[in-house]
């Protein structure tokens, strides 16, 4: 962003009054995240109960204000077990069973709709959703490519609805207090942030086309994607392939990425370079090391990814559920490293809380303020739910989940160039004089699966 508006992000910052302090431990307040009885409780259509889809499900499910009409999701065996589990949980439940979402955009009862498909199925079924007159909860990364997430958000804008992305750390008091701890200079000028991503995912085997399971609908599941033949792996690794997603950096460095952006009030970079490989053999097709550089006019953001470090710690839940436990900095997986003229911040994701060090005395370490605070997964959906029922803007709004993206798929276009220096024009979000990467801002589209040019 311009340094002038990067100074009124800093100023807003510093006027918002929110009080939260170094050294703050913050807890839960169980009934809030909760909601009230609601008389009309929310309606809701669960699109995708995948691994991530199933635990959204369980979420909303808890709460007293929401109930589920609908359960999608074009796998019949995985839809009947998240159905099986939901009745448990709610015997009241009278949800209903689609292959096809699309069934349920008529009907006029539901309020929102809940998307945790694969990546490349986000932007389309949001799009849709927003059009049938549905709000929308969808899971990150929220869009396959930057059209797609310029359409989302001209959706959501037009239809008058709202768009909650995934990236619950935007809903976590931590992360809001270390926002004004940076915003009110305690770190000093801030011209270097390093983010990581490092963790061990290794290679698999190439498989041969096969027919799809009986209980699979191949069709819809590859939906927007260009056609191809059932493949166990395209179906199981669906992360690793182009045609669906671009790998780990878009699957969970988009947090780390959308946090840090958050924290520093920026937003879009002025050159990128990437480069890196998929080093391990196999049938995966995106790199398993990669390091990423962002330049912005007055300082530069890198990340890091390894897949083949099986010794760097994801903070485990323990940690994310504790009010006086942080993460081993140095082989913190998912940690974002602050650097200021006067100190530097460690910021963990998902309750791992942010600690501040001064210069050490005799090589030990001096922790001059330290915030730690919970998993925010039942707040981001505690806004979402009052966000609904207000109409306000929810933390994690489709435009800064779009602008978080962004970083993410300028850095892929860089990477699959070879490792080319990009120009961004900001205004357009375009890449400048560079075809072969505007070959990539958006891509043709499977009919009848087709993002509209006109949404």
């Amino acid at each position: 962003m311009a340094t002038e508006n990067r100074r009124q992000f800093l100023n807003r910052s510093r006027q918002a009054g929110l009080g939260l302090a170094a050294g703050l431990t913050i807890l839960r307040n169980a009934e809030s995240v909760r909601g009230a009885p609601a008389n009309n409780a929310l309606v809701l259509a669960q699109v995708g109960t995948g691994g991530r889809g199933s635990i959204l499900v369980d979420g909303f499910a808890q709460r007293s204000d929401c109930h589920y009409a609908y359960l999608c999701d074009p796998d019949c065996e995985r839809l009947e077990k998240v159905s099986k589990k939901l009745t448990e949980s709610r015997p009241e439940s009278k949800h209903k069973l689609l292959a096809d979402f699309r069934k349920m955009l008529d009907d006029k009862s539901v309020d929102a709709v809940v998307i945790a498909a694969p990546d490349h199925w986000h932007a389309l079924a949001a799009i849709w959703s927003c059009q049938a007159g549905k709000d929308v909860y969808v899971e990150k990364p929220p869009s396959y490519n930057v059209w797609e997430g310029q359409q989302m958000l001209k959706a959501a804008r037009k239809y008058k609805r709202i768009m909650q992305v995934g990236t619950q750390n935007r809903s976590a008091e931590y992360c809001m207090a270390a926002r004004k701890y940076i915003a009110d200079g305690k770190l000093g000028k801030i011209h270097f942030c390093r983010i990581y991503n490092q963790k061990n995912m290794p290679n698999f085997p190439a498989q041969p086309d096969s027919d799809p399971p009986a209980t699979l609908d191949w069709d819809i599941w590859n939906g927007p994607a260009p056609e191809t033949k059932y493949n166990s792996n395209l179906h199981g690794k669906w992360h690793h392939f182009w045609r669906y997603s671009y790998g780990d950096m878009i699957n969970d460095g988009i947090h780390q990425i959308d946090l840090a952006r958050y924290v520093l009030g920026i937003d879009y970079p002025k050159q990128v370079y990437s480069t890196g490989a998929r080093f391990e053999p196999g049938a995966a097709e995106t790199p398993d090391t990669q390091m990423v550089t962002w330049d912005f006019d007055d300082m530069v953001m890198t990340f890091d990814l390894t897949l083949t470090t099986p010794y760097m710690l994801k903070i485990s839940p323990k940690i994310r559920e504790a009010t006086d436990m942080f993460p081993y900095w140095p082989q913190c997986a998912t940690r974002i490293e602050i650097y200021g003229t006067k100190a530097m911040m460690f910021l963990g994701r998902h309750g791992g809380g942010w600690q501040v060090f001064t210069r050490p005395e005799l090589q030990k370490g001096v922790v001059k303020a330290q915030c730690k605070g919970l998993f925010p997964d039942p707040e981001h959906k505690e806004n979402f739910v009052t966000c609904v029922r207000t109409r306000n803007r929810p933390n994690a709004d489709i435009e800064e989940g779009h602008r978080s993206i962004l970083l993410v798929h300028y850095a892929m276009m860089s990477y699959r160039l070879g490792g080319q220096k990009l120009t961004i024009d900001r205004k357009t979000e375009k890449v400048v004089g560079c075809e072969p990467a505007m070959a990539m801002f958006r891509r043709e589209y499977r009919p009848p699966y087709v993002i509209p040019e006109e949404v």
